[in-house]
């Protein structure tokens, strides 16, 4: 997938208001991008944006293509649109709790995304395969799990069955928006060893958004940082926390705990100067 000077604004009472200029990235299979940068930099409207999720009316590509194997999502009819989500390309949100429905069980949720992509499948064939992926993202017992509700489960077990939900039908491309900020430490790192062996078995594409910097260093292959709506500097994960480039990386760096340092009370990043994004 490639993303090429992608511009969303919001209407308002006061008029439209631009909050993404211009973004440009490529995610490759087999490869995760991490999209990092602080809250409303941009990132989660970049992912609404590619999973054709923007609420409307309010919400508008305005500017830019997003290509997916010689497909430009933005001007793609909504019906086809609405038949690659969850499908080719899907998406982790960050709270499972309000992402699953508390009023249906888990086996009728996970049936229905069969349903929808899937319609060949018989019921007991949904079933089993609903069985299939529950195990496959180590819930135990999972025959037990498909007549249980979300609020039966912890937290780490109902992401757990999101990821489950989102790669049922097998998609290129996971958008994974900051799927551990809800977990615990220990949680989110089960989490994040189950996303990196699910990527090497299935070799899909990840887009992983978070502003953890640690989390990036765990999963990502790419690194993209976003910073009032534009991508300020792009790397290798390497490149990026040896040799960061841009003023706003290094102040995010530096906000990193070390055991070589005093610790903060209170931690603030000053405004960026606009002259520090002149092309």
């Amino acid at each position: 997938m490639s993303v090429k000077d992608l511009e969303v604004e919001f209407t308002t009472d006061d008029g439209p208001v631009k909050v993404l200029h211009g973004v440009n990235f490529d995610v490759r299979a087999g490869r995760t991008l991490g999209l990092v940068g602080e809250s409303g930099s941009g990132k989660s409207v970049t992912s609404m944006s590619i999973m054709g999720l923007l609420p409307k009316p309010y919400g508008n590509i305005v500017n830019g293509e997003i290509d997916y194997r010689g497909t430009n999502l933005v001007t793609l009819p909504a019906e086809e649109m609405y038949a690659m989500r969850g499908d080719r390309i899907s998406i982790i949100f960050q709270d499972p709790m309000t992402a699953l429905n508390p009023v249906h069980s888990i086996g009728r949720q996970l049936c229905e995304v069969l349903e929808l992509h899937r319609p060949e499948l018989g019921k007991k064939e949904r079933e089993a395969y609903a069985i299939e992926m529950l195990a496959k993202v180590k819930i135990p017992m999972p025959e037990k799990r498909l007549n249980e509700y979300p609020h039966n489960l912890s937290g780490g077990m109902r992401q757990r069955v999101m990821i489950a939900m989102a790669l049922a039908c097998k998609p290129d491309i996971l958008i994974c928006d900051e799927p551990t900020t809800a977990l615990d430490v220990t949680v989110q790192a089960s989490i994040l060893d189950l996303m990196n062996e699910l990527q090497e078995e299935t070799g899909m594409a990840m887009i992983f958004i978070t502003h953890d910097l640690g989390v990036v260093a765990e999963v990502c292959d790419d690194v993209a940082v976003m910073y009032g709506g534009r991508i300020v500097e792009k790397a290798e994960i390497f490149e990026l926390f040896d040799n960061p480039q841009h003023p706003y990386t290094e102040r995010l760096m530096g906000l990193m705990p070390s055991l070589d340092n005093e610790p903060k009370q209170m931690i603030d990043i000053k405004p960026i100067d606009a002259s520090m994004f002149a092309s």
